[in-house]
């Protein structure tokens, strides 16, 4: 792997240090991680991008059959050796077992998290006629796409967001199903025919979120990271991401969650916060499912995704997730 500098911020004293944030090379990773580099700048830092060269860039395989971590590994690799500071993964893309070498910053405000269908003739899902090529390679939405039971032929997929926008535009495929977040971060919006509601299908735990790393001993820097950090994200993802651990799913399984801080009234009048946060596992074929549901304090957000994996264990769900795969 390999590690080059993008850009830097010149406008600091140059005693001052740069801080040096590890991403990967694509636009999307760049654009990201750019936002943490520009929100660091804005506040009187100095910082730079460093592209990080990872096994998920090599290779073309599902990353089912290239590993867990396969877009984080090398991005941690760096940042333990000291060649970069900071990291920015894509949550979702992070293993559910904590790192005593690195601490999560900050989580900064998510962007939706919703899967969207970019089809051919902005079709929306349900207009797209039985044996139409849909490309994804996520387990968890091949799953509830077969769920659905709109008779869909689902082609394995993988490559950057153009390349696969370029599967419909070129004809090769009916849609694509992919994160609207991503398609937001780099301004392609324009390509969605239909943002899929999470009663359709539920998203992958964390998706649209980011998790900015550091190294769990440099607290000068967690703390300048730390203004970054959205709270009502934070407990979502807690949330979501507790929901994987308990069901020692990771993040290769065909699940789904989604956890949202919403203002609740008590009987008294009084306005409180409270998370709601839904799960499901399915079978890879779509022929059975099970779901759940649970509310509660945003302060409870990892018990709460527990007892929610522990609901959904009672239910089946360890039988649906074998055979499960990779998301995307």
């Amino acid at each position: 792997m390999t590690a080059t500098t993008a850009s830097a911020d010149e406008t600091s004293v140059d005693t001052q240090t740069v801080w040096k944030i590890g991403t990967r090379g694509s636009l999307l990773a760049t654009t990201q991680a750019g936002t943490v580099r520009d929100a660091l700048i804005g506040a009187g830092h100095r910082a730079e991008l460093v592209i990080v060269r990872t096994a998920g860039d090599e290779s073309s395989e599902p990353v089912a059959k290239i590993g867990v971590g396969v877009f984080t590994t090398a991005l941690r690799d760096q940042l333990a050796a000291g060649a970069v500071d900071i990291a920015v993964h894509s949550y979702k893309d992070l293993p559910t077992a904590p790192d005593a070498r690195f601490t999560i910053a900050a989580i900064p405000v998510r962007e939706d998290p919703r899967d969207a269908l970019v089809a051919r003739d902005n079709l929306v899902l349900g207009e797209l006629p039985a044996g139409s090529r849909i490309g994804t390679s996520a387990p968890r939405r091949i799953a509830q796409l077969h769920a659905l039971g709109l008779g869909l032929d689902i082609v394995p997929l993988r490559g950057n967001l153009d390349t696969r926008l370029s599967k419909v535009s070129s004809g090769e495929l009916d849609a694509v199903v992919v994160a609207r977040a991503g398609l937001s971060r780099i301004g392609r919006l324009d390509a969605v025919t239909e943002a899929l509601e999470p009663v359709q299908m539920l998203p992958a735990p964390a998706q649209g979120a980011l998790a900015v790393e550091c190294r769990a001993t440099d607290t000068e820097l967690a703390t300048a990271l730390s203004a970054l950090d959205d709270a009502p994200t934070r407990a979502a993802i807690v949330a979501e991401r507790a929901v994987l651990a308990e069901l020692e799913a990771g993040c290769t399984a065909p699940v789904g969650a989604l956890a949202e801080v919403v203002e609740s009234i008590d009987e008294d009048g009084r306005i409180f916060d409270e998370l709601s946060l839904r799960a499901c596992a399915v079978a890879i074929d779509g022929s059975d499912g099970v779901r759940a549901s649970i509310v509660g304090s945003p302060d409870r957000a990892h018990e709460l995704g527990r007892d929610l994996a522990r609901e959904l264990l009672e239910l089946g769900a360890r039988e649906l997730m074998r055979g499960g795969g990779g998301d995307g």
